[in-house]
């Protein structure tokens, strides 16, 4: 199996997670999107998107991180502990509801407050309105408090006692903002004790290994200078905070 990646990119994150944890072998093929290899002809012949992650199986391709998720999981269940994605029906549904509530509301506002903080300033050459990042904040912060009080409520994870891919895909977009130096953990034991024990579960080791590269982000626009294709973002940008 090929995992066609960045770790700057949360769900490449959640991807490299689970394949490790759960002891799925692949080759790593790094696709550096600072340095616009998405768009290099060889990548387009692999996904006409132009988007990681990238898993290819065999002659089987597939892309958008929650497939390939639900692949490996499904492909390796009779050898895989069922916390991971629970076979009762409901306790699927929950993690399938976690997975599909995510989109819109964490990622999208971990993604917002990243791009905000960590890009637009390298991208447009100009700082952030104060308003804009104010209101990015604020978004999400009321996706953090919806996990708690909806997903966490008072389970040691989002679907019971034990870790599952939903905590995966959390966890990634969480740290997300939190690698520009946005402290979201202050103030929230509850979601600090859940951080911590995905940590466990997972291991110290691996969990450091995933994020890595994204908690070095200060040195990402510095990367980006000499990106060719830097001009091609702006109109996205300007369409995204305009």
């Amino acid at each position: 199996m090929e995992l066609y990646l960045d770790l700057h990119s949360q769900p490449c994150r959640s991807v490299f997670l689970l394949a490790k944890a759960i002891g799925i072998p692949f080759e790593f093929k790094l696709v550096e999107l600072s340095a616009g290899q998405q768009y290099s002809e060889e990548f387009g012949k692999i996904n006409v998107m132009r988007k990681v992650p990238v898993m290819k199986d065999g002659s089987f391709v597939l892309t958008e991180s929650v497939a390939i998720l639900k692949y490996m999981l499904q492909k390796h269940s009779s050898s895989l502990a069922d916390h991971w994605y629970p076979a009762d029906l409901q306790q699927r549904a929950r993690v399938n509801e976690y997975l599909s509530w995510q989109h819109m509301n964490l990622r999208a506002h971990g993604s917002k407050v990243f791009l905000l903080k960590a890009l637009f300033p390298v991208v447009m050459g100009s700082e952030v309105p104060k308003e804009k990042m104010d209101t990015a904040v604020q978004d999400l912060n009321q996706s953090l408090q919806m996990l708690e009080e909806k997903f966490l409520q008072n389970k040691p994870f989002i679907v019971g006692d034990k870790i599952s891919v939903a905590d995966l895909v959390a966890i990634v977009e969480i740290i997300q903002p939190v690698a520009t130096g946005l402290d979201v953990f202050e103030g929230r034991q509850k979601l600090t004790a859940w951080r911590d024990r995905v940590k466990k579960a997972l291991g110290e080791k691996l969990f450091a290994e995933a994020h890595e590269v994204i908690m070095k982000v200060g040195s990402l626009p510095q990367q980006m200078q000499n990106n060719s294709n830097l001009e091609m973002l702006k109109p996205k940008f300007q369409k995204l905070f305009s």
